[in-house]
């Protein structure tokens, strides 16, 4: 059957790319061999962060005395049902995308796919009856998979990767969290919260280590605060597995330490999903495992595009998302522009959360930037003092030569929430003056950008 758009892949690139392709006159098919909505929806984005609402609530209902609320017994987390309400959130997602594909006509390929020359494809069924499929253009949108170091193999019982530790059927007394980006610092959020004893391991400076140092900084703190063990500059040399007890090795800037756990959680990041894709017999060049792509995620073959984790840029689901937009926009033959991957937002949802865009201090400054630099922290806010939230701080950087926003760096609660208003002023270029004039609500933490951007301009009214 022939196709305009077949899309391999239904991630948050995948599918939106194929009803935006619909919306535009397009027949489209999606070929996918799990359920719809890729790891994010089923895997990733959602089912964490079910989870970790989880953990919110749990810490909640500890601190219930301290809100005037007094509990007849101590509030216990129960691990296999907060497993259950996350698969179950997952789920009900992957269903509506089912909805969304009938509404919008999208036809469901199940099966595996992989890329053929001559704008086709090969679809392979469970039961190992393959097909081949025609279209006018074909997006690769297969999105990536758990990294495994080469000395911490994952077996899935002892040393496991994201998706065992989302679906664990008892609640481990210890953990090593190896990584601390954002799947690493929520994992290690989440297991600490419940009761866990938690070890997080980053092999760089700092935790989260993307972000500005200040925010990494408060974090650490945060995460210490909160019992957690945190190792920067270390690195897991070895997991002795032969007794009951993990053994890891950790070698650190003050010699090798062994720490004792039950489990080891490996979230060192991921590596994108190109072998066996036919990419080689169809002319299609990577680079390090990468489809090389152009600004509108053409490939170097005609008629195959590339969208998302296969493609150099931030592996995040928005990214994949509006990339795969800009690319059957361009298909469609409209104008989109080109995405700005400097004003792309990242969000890790642990507590406190954190959520940035733009420039770092550190890189402003090294850009040649001169700086006004402004911080506000949530201790002095009305309303972080009311909800029991005075951890973290939005800070802020502008250009001091002509007010440009250059970044925006924010830890604290639902700060997540909070960092689309910078992304938005950065899109229209606006300047410190005019968010500082834009008057915000208050009580609310969403004053804090106000407040942080008077700091800038030494005009800072509550601190």
């Amino acid at each position: 059957m022939n196709y305009d758009l077949i899309v391999i892949g239904s991630g948050p690139g995948g599918y939106v790319a194929a009803i935006r392709a619909s919306q535009l006159g397009m027949k489209v098919a999606v070929a996918e061999k799990a359920e719809l909505g890729g790891v994010c929806l089923n895997w990733g984005c959602i089912p964490t962060k079910a989870l970790l609402k989880s953990a919110n609530v749990f810490e909640y209902l500890q601190k219930a005395e301290s809100f005037g609320i007094s509990l007849d017994s101590k509030p216990e987390a129960d691990l296999k049902a907060m497993v259950k309400r996350s698969r179950q959130t997952a789920q009900g997602m992957s269903k509506g995308i089912q909805f969304l594909f009938k509404k919008n006509k999208i036809e469901h390929l199940k099966g595996s796919a992989k890329v053929l020359p001559g704008k086709k494809i090969a679809l392979t069924s469970e039961e190992g009856e393959t097909k081949e499929y025609s279209a006018k253009h074909i997006i690769i949108a297969t999105g990536a998979r758990s990294r495994e170091l080469p000395g911490l193999k994952q077996d899935g019982e002892k040393i496991i990767g994201y998706r065992k530790a989302m679906v664990m059927e008892k609640q481990p007394e210890s953990m090593v969290v190896v990584g601390s980006g954002a799947i690493g610092s929520e994992f290690a959020y989440f297991y600490n919260a419940i009761g866990t004893k938690v070890t997080l391991v980053e092999f760089m400076p700092s935790i989260v280590p993307v972000e500005d140092e200040d925010v990494s900084k408060q974090l650490e703190r945060s995460f210490k605060k909160s019992g957690m063990k945190v190792m920067t500059k270390s690195s897991v040399e070895e997991v002795d597995a032969s007794g009951k007890k993990l053994k890891v090795k950790i070698k650190t800037s003050k010699g090798v330490q062994e720490v004792e756990t039950d489990v080891v959680l490996s979230a060192v990041g991921i590596t994108p999903n190109t072998e066996n894709l036919g990419l080689e017999e169809t002319g299609i060049k990577t680079d390090k495992g990468k489809i090389e792509v152009d600004e509108f995620y053409r490939t170097t073959v005609e008629g195959y595009y590339a969208i998302g984790d296969v493609v150099s840029g931030q592996a995040l689901a928005h990214v994949a998302s509006a990339e795969g937009i800009a690319c059957v926009e361009k298909i469609a033959g409209h104008h989109p522009e080109p995405l700005d991957y400097n004003n792309i937002p990242g969000c890790t949802y642990c507590s406190p959360e954190v959520a940035s865009v733009g420039y770092t201090e550190k890189a402003a400054k090294e850009a040649g930037y001169e700086l006004k630099v402004g911080k506000f922290p949530f201790t002095a806010s009305g309303k972080a003092s009311a909800a029991g939230h005075k951890d973290g701080f939005v800070k802020v950087i502008f250009d001091a030569k002509y007010g440009e926003l250059l970044g925006v760096h924010m830890i604290g609660a639902n700060v997540t929430e909070m960092i689309a208003e910078a992304v938005v002023a950065r899109k229209l270029e606006t300047t410190g003056q005019e968010i500082l004039k834009a008057v915000h609500p208050h009580p609310t933490m969403s004053e804090a950008m106000m407040e942080a951007t008077a700091a800038a301009y030494d005009e800072v009214i509550h601190m």
